[in-house]
């Protein structure tokens, strides 16, 4: 894995993780999604009130760069609740390798290290959702064991219909 590193996303990494949110919200063409910022990102992972939790890959810098180390991967991740297993579960938000990166067991090591932590909480689950068209992702976790559960579908309210509907 090019001597890479798994570790707990600090307050130094935030502008590096926004990066690569940007990479991933390229490759699934939701850029203009795109509303984070560092200090957005900061506040909920290291804000008063954390609302989530992150994991970085980092893999020695090319020669030259003046850079020890580089971000490569992350995940962002929160507990959210299953009433019907009466226990608290993780959720993976993101979880993004840059394509160079992609084949060297980053984002197994990643998904090894989030259920080994739901594990060691008690948790219930594990779960992420995959956007339906990315064949390669899908084939990916349903080879680690996930199940890719079909007869689901997210339900969201987001911008002006969100305010809307608080309004009512």
């Amino acid at each position: 894995m090019n001597a890479a590193q798994i570790r707990p996303a600090t307050p130094a990494d935030v502008h590096a993780i926004v990066g690569l949110i940007r990479e991933l919200a390229t490759f699934e063409k939701l850029e203009h999604l795109l509303e984070v910022t560092p200090e957005k990102l900061a506040e909920h992972l290291f804000g008063p009130r954390p609302v989530i939790e992150g994991l970085v890959a980092d893999v020695a810098a090319q020669p030259g760069s003046g850079k020890g180390r580089e971000l490569v991967a992350y995940a962002l991740y929160f507990t959210n609740y299953s009433t019907f297993l009466g226990k608290p579960g993780l959720y993976l938000e993101d979880l993004y390798v840059r394509p160079a990166q992609r084949g060297l067991g980053l984002g197994r090591a990643l998904l090894v290290r989030l259920a080994a932590e739901a594990n060691a909480r008690g948790y219930g689950r594990f779960e992420w959702s995959v956007l339906d068209w990315n064949a390669s992702a899908i084939g990916f976790y349903e080879k680690l064991g996930a199940t890719v559960m079909p007869e689901w579908r997210i339900c969201r309210l987001a911008g002006e219909a969100l305010q809307r509907y608080a309004a009512d």
